[in-house]
């Protein structure tokens, strides 16, 4: 439904700018400041069922990034976490029995504490990150890491320019190692963290 899309972005999204918006003229007028978003692995990685989710923290990452660039002159940084988290969305996610949600969400709770994601989102508005700012970083039990941001990676030319046919002759082949797949946070991330 459109609305629960809409109500998904107003509260993720839109809560980031209306923070982000209120702080601005402060940290102006004081050239200095940090903002510390919340994105999620569902946006940067995937997870199944939650696209508005996913949508409306991509959204944060953008946000954030154009931050970072727009304010850097006033002196002000802006980063995103994505922690890995217990969270109410998990409980949405279709296709799971209760017992296995259940399952999930008790491993969640475990693995990743706001105790050990706190430090990482302190650290990033304390001076030793004053150089910091325009990236994406993960917290995940007692792991920091630091997120890739989209660059090009590989380059097709043609001096007659493409077609369709053309395209579907040459760029499967030539990007097919270098794409990305379609892969869920649990894909990616099958090491246990403690």
């Amino acid at each position: 439904m459109p609305e629960d899309f809409e109500r998904v972005l107003r509260v993720h999204l839109f809560g980031a700018f209306n923070i982000a918006n209120a702080c601005a003229p402060h940290f102006r007028a004081q050239e200095s400041g940090a903002l510390v978003f919340m994105t999620s692995t569902a946006a940067l990685i995937g997870s199944v069922g939650q696209a508005n989710y996913a949508a409306a923290k991509m959204g944060i990452v953008g946000l954030s990034r154009g931050i970072s660039l727009d304010m850097a002159r006033f002196g002000v940084r802006s980063n995103c976490i994505a922690p890995h988290a217990f969270s109410r969305m998990i409980e949405s996610v279709p296709g799971r029995t209760p017992e296995e949600q259940e399952k999930e969400m008790e491993k969640r709770r475990t693995t990743t504490r706001p105790d050990q994601i706190a430090p990482l989102a302190a650290f990033l508005c304390c001076d030793g990150a004053k150089d910091i700012t325009g990236q994406i970083f993960g917290a995940r039990g007692n792991e920091v890491y630091l997120y890739d941001q989209p660059r090009p990676i590989r380059t097709l030319h043609r001096n007659d320019g493409w077609t369709v046919e053309k395209l579907s002759t040459t760029l499967p082949g030539a990007f097919r190692s270098s794409m990305t797949p379609a892969e869920r946070t649990r894909d990616v991330f099958s090491w246990e963290a403690i």
